[in-house]
């Protein structure tokens, strides 16, 4: 990976969320905040994908530590991460990361956000504990929690037949030695 590369990787991942608070964004209005949410995330997620390109990597959290690793043959990049919440394959249910007894408290913020989103415009999705939903839903629920956040990626990792909703911070990109 070249230098450009990660310095403009890195320019548009820091640029993108900086021009309010979370607070901020979470008075827009819904259509906005989805409607950027949704850009938000595709275009963070291509530049992520940029990264590793075809190779395999595997991921792994540190919730104490509050870190997410991506490790492949030839590179490490971690992050800051927050838990957004779990999604429950077998009976397609979400578990929100404001309220999951096996969250930190310091892992729930960017959930926390997405709560009060819900709260100011009565969207009970967002406000209940658990709720039904689809995989897609669960993937608006990230993209909301990375918009009004400012987070620089977010992810979904398998831990058996529970999804883990994840968005993380500035990534710091090594070799793999």
């Amino acid at each position: 990976m070249g230098f450009l590369f990660e310095l403009f990787v890195g320019a548009a991942l820091s640029t993108a969320g900086t021009a309010s608070s979370g607070q901020q964004r979470v008075a827009e209005p819904i259509e906005m905040v989805f409607g950027r949410a949704d850009s938000e995330i595709a275009l963070k997620t291509q530049l992520f994908q940029n990264i590793f390109g075809e190779e395999h990597y595997d991921w792994s959290v540190d919730l104490e530590a509050g870190t997410i690793t991506f490790t492949s043959a030839t590179k490490v990049v971690s992050a800051p991460v927050q838990v957004i919440g779990t999604y429950n394959t077998l009976d397609q249910t979400f578990l929100w990361g404001w309220d999951h007894p096996s969250i930190p408290e310091a892992r729930r913020a960017h959930a926390q956000l997405a709560r009060q989103f819900g709260q100011r415009h009565k969207l009970p999705m967002f406000t209940t504990r658990m709720v039904e939903c689809t995989e897609e839903q669960a993937w608006s629920f990230a993209a909301v929690s990375l918009y009004l956040s400012g987070a620089q990626g977010a992810y979904r990792g398998p831990a058996g037949t529970t999804l883990v909703f994840m968005t993380f911070g500035d990534m710091t990109i090594r070799p793999n030695s």
